[in-house]
């Protein structure tokens, strides 16, 4: 496995790289919900490229950026066993070379202005601009991305189509604990008893999952009925919405949908969220 620390280190390994290559975007700090992307971009592609680079553009002026868990070292032990070829692992300079920020961003209209994106102002522009980046420099023929940040698999999807890329985006299902928490690197934010509590978020969502399955179509009852579930476990909601599984209000008469919701415990902001498949006519 290969460490390549610049662009130029990158072309070249891209240059020689033969076969199909698929593209493993993250922040590090890796979890086993990175290594089942890597899993399933080993399952399809001849070729696997982890990127790590904790993107500033994406983090507000008061969110975590400064103590987001930086693990390179345990990174690179973990891909290594898990399969990939190369990993890119830049500083900030080679992705932003004018500076921290940068002149050029890549900003998605419509479905960055809600959710998470009406919360975190200029979130979904840093994870747009960084992502085409990262399309640009790798040119792969697959990018693998986690279900758990939904409304950030949505966004690039829609760039990806937008923009004319030859990139085929593949949603990862999310992996959770035995107690059904999404994983993330966040969570080593929870204290032991906040980390009881955190699996409410998980629980409201798969009850409000089989309720819709059942037919029950009164949405704002059951998005207050999520909020209350959440806010009795000690949790602070933040949101909690029925969307189409294209993030549009949803309608009575659709069959498919999804539950997105994210709270506040300690430290931390927890995100997850459900796919709801009904049987027609229910």
């Amino acid at each position: 496995m290969q460490q390549l620390d610049t662009a130029k280190d990158l072309r070249a390994w891209r240059g020689e790289a033969g076969g199909s290559v698929g593209l493993v975007p993250t922040m590090g700090n890796l979890h086993a919900g990175h290594l089942a992307l890597v899993a399933a971009a080993r399952a399809s592609c001849d070729r696997v490229v982890v990127s790590i680079f904790v993107n500033p553009l994406q983090f507000g002026p008061n969110e975590d950026l400064d103590s987001y868990p930086r693990t390179l070292d345990a990174d690179m032990r973990a891909l290594e066993q898990a399969g990939a070829d190369a990993v890119f692992a830049p500083d900030v300079a080679q992705i932003y070379p004018h500076g921290g920020t940068t002149v050029t961003t890549v900003r998605v209209e419509g479905i960055t202005d809600m959710l998470c994106g009406s919360r975190r102002p200029g979130h979904f522009e840093g994870v747009a601009t960084v992502v085409t980046k990262l399309l640009n420099l790798v040119g792969p023929d697959r990018a693998f991305f986690g279900e758990k940040d939904f409304q950030q698999l949505a966004v690039i999807r829609r760039l990806v189509d937008d923009l004319c890329m030859r990139v085929d985006i593949v949603g990862v299902p999310t992996v959770r604990e035995a107690d059904g928490l999404a994983l993330s690197s966040r969570n080593q934010y929870l204290q032991a008893e906040e980390r009881k509590r955190a699996p409410a978020l998980a629980a409201a969502l798969e009850d409000c999952k089989a309720r819709l399955a059942e037919g029950e179509r009164d949405f704002a009852a059951l998005e207050a009925r999520g909020r209350a579930a959440i806010d009795a476990a000690g949790l602070e909601t933040d949101y909690f919405e029925i969307r189409s599984p294209e993030l549009f209000a949803p309608r009575a008469d659709m069959n498919a949908f999804r539950v997105l919701a994210a709270a506040f415990l300690g430290r931390a902001r927890l995100i997850d969220n459900v796919a709801v498949e009904a049987a027609p006519g229910q």
